[in-house]
């Protein structure tokens, strides 16, 4: 069968780096599209935030981000990462969240080696599970993906942790147990980053995540660096916070402006296919 988008390794192959902005719902999954960019990633942290209004502390399980992540998929056709935290238990709940993820029609995933209740990357309070356990989750992933282009990424939280050498010795095992790519979760300086876009020839992904401990970095320094993938997985839902705090302090304050800034009521109808809903409307009427 024909596939309807390329795989994720053809997209790393054709953009360097291939630049993923984070979508938490389907409309901003939706503007992702329409911005033109070529993929998307969908993170917990922003997820769970504006599904629950709640930190990303593990509160959150499968049964739950599943069906919100399905929900910001319909937003958008591109391919996407998604986040699959720690797995959500041992070897048997990775294999249920590689299969989920992948029929809900996914292009990649990432697991990460923390003990649950597992932490925001840049947050303090991480431990590792140890790396024998998460070697067993990898290898559990790569056999139950039912296309072998289901791209899978290990995340290390050891440079916090162990240090970057100790995150570099488990990155390397994760590879030999069937990890396709690398997320070594925040480097504190250029020099560490570019030592991990420069490590073990496979593709890597950075996280610019906004106030966190990495240096933000332009996507073309990345690229040169190494990396295959950045990821930008706050940036919209933080933006689009400031935005509404700052619109409902005017409102509080009656001096709100209704033609400041916001897109214009045209293009949001057109942001959410208003034309064609209505043309199907007007000719199937009774």
């Amino acid at each position: 069968m024909q596939r309807k988008n390329p795989t994720w390794r053809e997209l790393m192959a054709r953009h360097k780096p291939l630049v993923l902005p984070g979508a938490h719902d389907a409309f901003s999954a939706r503007l992702i599209e329409d911005a033109g960019v070529p993929a998307y990633f969908i993170g917990g942290f922003p997820v769970v935030g504006v599904r629950y209004a709640l930190p990303d502390l593990g509160l959150v399980g499968l049964g739950e981000l599943a069906p919100a992540f399905a929900e910001t998929m319909l937003g958008s056709r591109l391919p996407v990462l998604v986040d699959g935290d720690d797995g959500y238990g041992d070897v048997k709940n990775v294999v249920r969240t590689t299969r989920t993820y992948e029929k809900l029609g996914a292009s990649s995933i990432f697991f990460e080696d923390q003990v649950a209740p597992k932490r925001c990357g840049h947050m303090a309070g991480k431990v590792l599970v140890p790396v024998e356990l998460m070697e067993a989750k990898l290898r559990a992933a790569a056999a139950a993906r039912e296309d072998k282009e289901f791209f899978i990424i290990a995340r290390t939280d050891a440079r916090d942790v162990e240090g970057l050498d100790a995150a570099f010795r488990r990155a390397e095992r994760y590879l030999r147990a069937g990890a396709d790519g690398l997320f070594i979760e925040s480097p504190r300086n250029v020099e560490e980053l570019r030592k991990i876009g420069g490590s073990f020839g496979v593709p890597h992904l950075a996280n610019m995540l906004e106030g966190g401990v990495t240096p933000i970095l332009s996507n073309a320094e990345l690229g040169e660096m190494g990396f295959s993938m950045v990821i930008h997985g706050i940036t919209l839902l933080m933006r689009a916070a400031r935005t509404m705090k700052d619109t409902l302090a005017e409102i509080r304050e009656d001096r709100l402006a209704p033609s400041k800034d916001g897109v214009t009521f045209e293009e949001y109808k057109r942001l959410v296919n208003f034309g064609d809903w209505s043309r199907i409307e007007d000719s199937f009427k009774p």
